[in-house]
Order: C-alpha cells, then sequence, then structure tokens
C-alpha cells in the first residue's frame, strides 16, 4: 500500500538487501514499472513493455554478485525504494532503481539517487556513475540529466524474445549509456 508521506515525516534508512527481502524487492521493482499499478507514478513503461520487470532470480543475482550491492531504501520499516550499485572499475553502475508509484514526484528519487551516488565514491572512490535507459524515454532521461547525467549517444540493443525483461510493444527499443562524473565528496 502507497501512503504518500512527507519526505520529513520518517526519516529514510539505507540498507544492503539480503535473501529475505527478494519477494519484496520483486513486488516494487514490478509495481514501479509494469502493469496498472505503475500508472500512479510517472516511471512507469506499461505503454511500451508488458510483462516481468525482474523476477527472484535476477533480484538475487544481483544481491549474491561480488561487487554488487541492491540498496533496500526504507521508510518507517517499510521499504519504499531501491537501488543496484555496482562496482566496474573506475565506475560504478546503477541500475534496478525503483521507487513506490504513490510515492514518486515528491523528491524521493532524488534521495536515493544522491546517496548512491556519494556511497559508491566513498566505498569505491569512483569518478563516474553509469546506467543505461530504454532510449525512447523521453521524460526519464530529462529527469536524470537534470540531476547531471549526459547522453552519451552509445546503444546497446534492447533482448528482443528474452522474456526476462519484458514483452516489447514497440520494435524501436534500445538502451543508450547515461554517465555522470562524480565528485570526490559527494
Amino acid at each position: 500500500m502507497d501512503t504518500a508521506l512527507p519526505l520529513g515525516a520518517d526519516e529514510l534508512t539505507y540498507r544492503d538487501a539480503t535473501e529475505a527481502d527478494v519477494p519484496v524487492l520483486v513486488e516494487l521493482v514490478e509495481s514501479a514499472y509494469r502493469g496498472d499499478s505503475s500508472r500512479a507514478g510517472w516511471t512507469t513503461e506499461a505503454d511500451i513493455l508488458e510483462g516481468q520487470r525482474t523476477d527472484p532470480q535476477g533480484v538475487r543475482e544481483v544481491i549474491g554478485t561480488p561487487g554488487s550491492r541492491l540498496l533496500v531504501v526504507e521508510r518507517g520499516g517499510e521499504p519504499v525504494a531501491c537501488c543496484q550499485l555496482e562496482h566496474r572499475g573506475d565506475a560504478a553502475y546503477f541500475g534496478m532503481f525503483a521507487v513506490r508509484p504513490g510515492l514518486q514526484g515528491g523528491g524521493l528519487g532524488r534521495r536515493v539517487m544522491a546517496e548512491a551516488e556519494r556511497l559508491v565514491v566513498a566505498e569505491w572512490g569512483v569518478r563516474e556513475m553509469h546506467m543505461t535507459v530504454i532510449s525512447v524515454r523521453d521524460e526519464l532521461i530529462a529527469w536524470y540529466e537534470r540531476r547531471g547525467y549526459r547522453r552519451t549517444g552509445r546503444m546497446t540493443p534492447f533482448p528482443y524474445g528474452d522474456e526476462r525483461f519484458g514483452l516489447p510493444q514497440r520494435d524501436d527499443l534500445q538502451f543508450e549509456l547515461l554517465v555522470k562524473t562524480l565528485a570526490k565528496t559527494v
């Protein structure tokens, strides 16, 4: 159940995901991107992709991969957001970013992203954050650009035919790499 609390109502806590979090995190990611529940927020992909966004195996892989973390963000003991952080040499990869649909648009995502950037600089000493975004997601890419990310024009194909990534409703999907240079003290 989504309850839109003012951001100061309860402090956010951040922790690494565990095996016990897998079902809740799958639900959180799915609710933010797929199906009718995702339409309550602005990050929905429901018009371009049907089917699943992730599954328990995919979440477990992120949790169990060395150099990777799945950060759980809680408010009042309830998961309200999550993101993947993966150490890749001089850069970190930011992915599996989800905010409960009813809480989107109030600054929570911006706070989570800032904390993720701070963590990768403090813990891994990286200089850049990388992410991939479906290139037709103009509004989402614009949001990331306002946070300092830049489009690179470097594209990778969408995995058509692999239902683990969803069922495309268009034939022009691809991922674009976005990059942000991180300050030494974020």
